[in-house]
């Protein structure tokens, strides 16, 4: 499949899923203040009386919920002129931009990859085409075109 030349882009560039991140921050910050909310509002009296640790573990709970959210909207990738700095969930990993040799978008993939020169391959969570597909595609080309541009990426073509 040939796509069709892509300027590159000014650098430095951030690729990251800006809709994917809003969802995840406000959902957390949501669900946080809700438990927040519920762990004051919860009896301390009565019949059914809940002591400070059970509210704080509440609270805390909506804490964590929002920390692995806030972990899910990590994903990005930030391009210079030196190379790609790769940041998904639980990693960051700086690449030249002479290891990359080819940026993979196929149908039905969850995000980019990069093949790399030592064989391997790098996944970009930073460009999904789940949300938005269109989008995906033209991040993943215009990655490409500076993985062209600046790489060894065309040499092998």
């Amino acid at each position: 499949m040939s796509a069709p030349a892509v300027r590159p882009p000014d650098l430095p560039v951030t690729f990251r899923p800006v809709l994917t991140r809003i969802v995840l921050l406000t959902t957390g910050g949501i669900v946080f203040g809700v438990l927040t909310l519920i762990a004051a509002l919860l009896p301390a009296g009565g019949a059914v009386s809940w002591a400070l640790g059970e509210r704080l573990a509440v609270a805390a709970s909506g804490l964590l919920i929002w920390g692995v959210l806030c972990l899910l909207s990590r994903p990005r990738l930030a391009a210079d002129r030196d190379g790609v700095t790769v940041v998904n969930l639980t990693t960051k990993r700086r690449l030249a931009w002479a290891e990359i040799v080819r940026v993979t978008l196929r149908p039905g993939d969850p995000w980019v990859t990069l093949d790399l020169a030592d064989g391997t391959v790098q996944p970009v969570m930073a460009i999904q085409p789940g949300v938005s597909r269109k989008r995906a595609l033209a991040d993943a080309r215009a990655l490409r075109s500076l993985a062209e541009t600046f790489g060894t990426a065309h040499t092998t073509s």
